[in-house]
């Protein structure tokens, strides 16, 4: 009982309230997004409710469960998940043109995202066992970097390139961390533009349509249809908004996937650059209060994998923030507590869940 008064002082309440005061914001605007006047409380409303209910006693298993526990569970859960990536490849559920699912019945699940969740543990653990000084060789790299890149192709053949994106992106964080080296980065850098050419003839024509839209390519009424209609709700919203539930391009089906990856597009229309502000401060006062918090962790791997953890979340909200104002192309991914999704949604509150137990044990 005394270490869990210990646990409750150092519990961030910031934080925790932080997160809930958006994810609360995101479940109202799956609401609008999706109530109908035959249906008020949509399907989608109800289990993004129970997601985020169900979410709560997530967190908080995370955060009461020892981090070294977790990351040790998390570096042997790995090897199954790369089974399971494989395995959607050949079996998963397809939806909207990809294979990304594993279907349970009960709910169905992408183990893309449990990779976003495990690697940083999987990466932490390996270097933690190699050795408990922080000062390695590119010998020691190497198993990390062939299981990260045949993670990501894995994760590209679903084909899931935005997931792919924030996958390396957080390894490629957590790598500078660990003290891999410039050299790594120069080359890897030098790679990747000879490289560009091939790499683009490997995607798939709609992701190369999405590049080109993204460029000024494309009809309005067909290619650039999508993120046309989102600025367009951008836009309209304004300073003040259209009002909850009263946004046109919302209301009448005009903007595709609003509940999903277009959601902030929706916040946007009915509740103006306000609103919008309002929400980019939030998300910047959490992600600026879990760094702080970081800080103080003495640990060196606790402070790496909570940077590894909170990277994921960090590249998710602004790449999702800039393809939906057309500053960066279109590559699917769902905004972190506010897109409609219970497996984004779980995997979001257990990640920040995890962090909270890495702050709160700094003494």
């Amino acid at each position: 009982m005394v270490m869990d008064r210990r646990y409750l002082f150092y519990f961030d309440w910031i934080s925790f309230t932080l997160t809930f005061t958006i994810a609360t914001i995101g479940l109202a605007f799956v609401y609008s997004a999706t109530t109908t006047p035959a249906l008020p409380y949509s399907l989608y409303f109800q289990k993004q409710f129970f997601g985020l209910v169900s979410g709560l006693f997530i967190y908080l298993a995370f955060c009461f469960t020892d981090y070294r526990k977790l990351s040790r569970y998390g570096y042997f859960t790995y090897f199954l998940i790369v089974a399971l990536l494989l395995f959607t490849l050949i079996k998963g559920k397809i939806g909207m043109g990809a294979r990304r699912w594993i279907d349970l019945k009960l709910f169905r699940f992408q183990p893309s995202e449990i990779a976003k969740l495990c690697f940083p543990s999987f990466l932490t653990y390996y270097l933690y066992t190699e050795n408990d000084v922080p000062l390695y060789t590119m010998d020691t790299f190497m198993p990390i970097l062939a299981t990260m890149l045949v993670s990501a192709l894995l994760i590209l053949k679903q084909p899931d390139l935005g997931t792919a994106i924030i996958f390396l992106g957080s390894g490629l964080v957590m790598l500078w961390f660990s003290g891999i080296g410039t050299r790594f980065f120069r080359w890897g850098l030098l790679c990747s533009l000879l490289a560009a050419p091939a790499a683009w003839h490997t995607l798939r024509p709609y992701q190369q349509k999405r590049v080109l839209v993204f460029l000024g390519a494309g009809d309005n009424r067909k290619e650039r249809y999508q993120i046309e209609q989102s600025k367009i709700a951008i836009g309209s919203g304004q300073l003040m908004g259209k009002g909850f539930t009263r946004g046109t391009q919302n209301m009448l089906l005009f903007l595709p996937e609003s509940r999903t990856d277009f959601i902030f597009a929706v916040l946007c229309e009915e509740s103006g650059f306000i609103g919008a502000v309002i929400l980019i401060l939030l998300y910047l006062l959490l992600f600026t209060r879990i760094i702080m918090r970081l800080q103080d962790v003495p640990t060196f791997f606790a402070r790496l994998l909570g940077i590894g953890i909170l990277t994921s979340l960090i590249l998710s909200t602004l790449i999702n923030i800039a393809m939906v104002c057309d500053m960066l192309p279109v590559v699917g991914i769902p905004l972190p507590l506010i897109s409609y999704g219970l497996t984004s949604l779980w995997i979001t509150l257990a990640s920040l869940g995890w962090i909270q137990g890495i702050t709160m044990r700094t003494f």
